[in-house]
């Protein structure tokens, strides 16, 4: 059990940097560029990095300067995590991502995909790195575990299209596999790299599944009540597209009117349906509700790290932390 020294946590924005820093200090060969430059694109893209963030700060939580023992686990997070971004992006067709053409826009098909496999199998070789003997066996059984459950999210998130009487229980366990145990996964990443006993490592797993889901339901919000701003993507693409989020599949089980359905099945033009299922959403209390459900899966998160034992400086971090997402805008 580790020791009670008075744990000095980072600020999330310097987490976010050294996030930054150790995807930075990825070794990505220069040849071929055809299978690499492809890499290193995806990965200068940016993003909120969140996942190598909760790995670095859940190892400083436990051990004094742990991110150190936790890099090389948080720079493959990263990895694969943007790897799975662009086997989805070919599978979804889009266009951008992020603000500029997605790989197989600026590339192609082929290319996406290979830089792809590429991608997976580094962010394999990277989650290996600094690993004893010991720790190798657990990550490598979590990382592996936690990549089949991403694979089986996506394979009923496409499911779901062609279907209209999906539940919000397929929903919820549908974002669970595909969002939320990643985020699991890079807590739990920390908390082994630090040589944390089970309890812990599992508290902070719930932690970041709990955290996954918040996330994914403000993301449903968002696209929906977002300011197109602040969002940096068009508000509005899951109603154009009939993508199955929370609040559709809500709306499906409750309009009474048939709007919903009618739009799906004999589609208005894009701007016209996006304000006729708003409304219907509005009417049914829809956005409220969302805000409300967000707030419990945010406030569940910080619950789960009660047998965690924490400093109470590491526990308001994450407390903080789950409260951003509650309130993010974009």
């Amino acid at each position: 059990h580790h020791s009670k020294i008075p744990q000095t946590m980072l600020h999330i924005d310097q987490y976010t940097a050294a996030a930054e820093e150790a995807v930075g200090q990825l070794e990505i060969p220069a040849a071929p560029a055809g299978l690499y430059d492809p890499v290193r694109y995806t990965l200068q893209a940016g993003g909120k990095r969140i996942r190598p963030v909760l790995t670095l700060a859940v190892a400083d939580a436990i051990s004094p300067d742990g991110r150190h023992l936790a890099v090389n686990q948080a720079a493959a997070i990263e990895l694969f995590h943007n790897f799975t971004l662009l086997h989805d992006d070919v599978m979804d067709r889009a266009d951008m991502r992020r603000g500029r053409p997605t790989v197989h826009r600026q590339w192609n098909e082929a290319t996406a995909i290979l830089s792809g496999d590429a991608m997976l199998t580094l962010a394999g070789i990277t989650m290996m790195k600094g690993c004893d003997q010991a720790k190798l066996r657990p990550v490598m059984r979590l990382f592996n575990r936690t990549a089949m459950e991403i694979y089986e999210g996506q394979q009923y998130d496409m499911d779901f299209e062609s279907r209209t009487d999906v539940t919000v229980g397929e929903y919820m366990e549908m974002i669970r596999l595909k969002t939320s145990v990643l985020l699991g996964c890079a807590c739990a990443l920390g908390a082994v790299m630090t040589g944390a006993d089970e309890t812990v490592t599992d508290a902070f797993y719930g932690y970041g599944e709990s955290l996954g889901l918040a996330f994914q339901l403000r993301d449903d919000y968002l696209d929906t009540y977002g300011d197109p701003a602040t969002f940096g993507k068009q508000i509005g693409g899951d109603i154009a597209c009939d993508k199955k989020t929370w609040l559709l599949i809500n709306a499906l089980a409750e309009d009474t009117t048939g709007t919903v359905a009618a739009e799906i099945s004999n589609p208005s033009p894009r701007e016209e349906k996006i304000r006729r299922v708003r409304e219907i959403y509005d009417t049914l209390g829809l956005p409220q509700r969302c805000l409300g459900l967000i707030r419990r899966y945010a406030d569940n998160a910080t619950a789960r790290l009660a047998t965690a034992r924490l400093q109470p400086e590491a526990l308001r971090f994450f407390t903080d932390l789950a409260m951003l997402t509650v309130d993010r805008t974009r």
